[in-house]
């Protein structure tokens, strides 16, 4: 299971009822933040979620919309009792800018690592779910990321009967541990059907539309997507500025087939983002305009 909270969906400036940009992803005990603007503490404490199970933050780049919160999030996790690491990924020169910002939060009881990223995709692991690192097409370096969660088969207790494999290795091959013993090795596909589908999740914010986000959002169980404007006058702004309208984020879920869209990163000239998506909708009906603190969670299907 992923349960996911779009803590903030606001862009270049908050707004009494609109933070800055910043996504939570819970799962298996652990949390992961992609971005932190303005307010995500606040967010993160309406939400009822705490602080140190943060592992690992990842920044699409570092406009202060997307970054600004970071200092006082710190403190706030040093505050909780955190003393394991914390991760942080982002494009290069991550460790320069998150060290600038630390001049009002230097001293913490944890340590922090740093992954920067400097290829076109990259990929890596937050605890089972893979994570994929792509670069977008912003007037900065800026990457989207997606989170998949894979899923073995279903266990064939009649195949382990058959093969006389001992009950108390069942559980072990099912967890995917591979046994030997007594000169014997038994291995997960001896007892696992083929994979199931397993869970995705895809974000992208601050960028022109580019073939390498539909590459990636691709059958996303919810795809999160940035909608800047969705006044029809402002195409020209969006391209001026390397951001993407409500509409062009409908068409790349509708290419590829994503469950569910939720737009998010609005200007703070859009008051009402849903006033718009009756247009939108015509294009990817199942598109919502997200708002602070809209959640879900992404559970495995039978």
């Amino acid at each position: 299971m992923l349960d996911v909270c779009l803590l903030g969906t606001g862009g270049m400036m908050p707004l009494p009822h609109r933070a800055l940009t910043s996504l939570m992803v819970r799962h298996n005990g652990s949390s992961m933040l992609i971005d932190c603007g303005e307010g995500t503490q606040v967010a993160i404490k309406k939400q009822g979620w705490s602080f140190k199970p943060i592992d690992i933050i990842c920044f699409t780049h570092y406009h202060a919309d997307h970054i600004s919160g970071l200092p006082g999030l710190l403190l706030t996790i040093g505050n909780a009792e955190r003393t394991e690491p914390v991760w942080m990924v982002g494009p290069k020169r991550l460790e320069k800018v998150v060290n600038s910002l630390r001049v009002i939060a230097p001293e913490l009881p944890f340590e922090i690592k740093f992954k920067e990223l400097s290829e076109n995709e990259e990929h890596f692991l937050w605890n089972d779910v893979k994570i994929d690192a792509f670069k977008v097409h912003h007037n900065v370096t800026c990457y989207g990321y997606s989170m998949s969660l894979d899923r073995a088969g279903k266990f064939d207790a009649d195949r382990a009967r058959a093969l006389n494999i001992p009950i108390q290795y069942w559980n072990p091959l099912q967890k995917g541990a591979t046994i030997e013993v007594d000169g014997k090795q038994y291995t997960p596909d001896m007892v696992l059907g083929p994979d199931r589908k397993g869970l995705k999740l895809t974000y992208c914010t601050d960028t022109r539309p580019v073939p390498v986000i539909e590459q990636y959002a691709k059958n996303s169980d919810l795809f999160i997507c940035e909608g800047m404007y969705g006044e029809e006058e402002k195409y020209q702004k969006a391209i001026e500025h390397k951001h993407m309208t409500m509409y062009e984020a409908a068409k790349i879920a509708a290419k590829s087939d994503v469950g569910e869209m939720w737009l998010t990163h609005y200007s703070p000239s859009m008051v009402r983002p849903s006033q718009y998506m009756d247009a939108v909708r015509q294009i990817f009906p199942r598109a919502i305009a997200a708002k602070d603190q809209t959640d879900k969670v992404l559970n495995f299907q039978d």
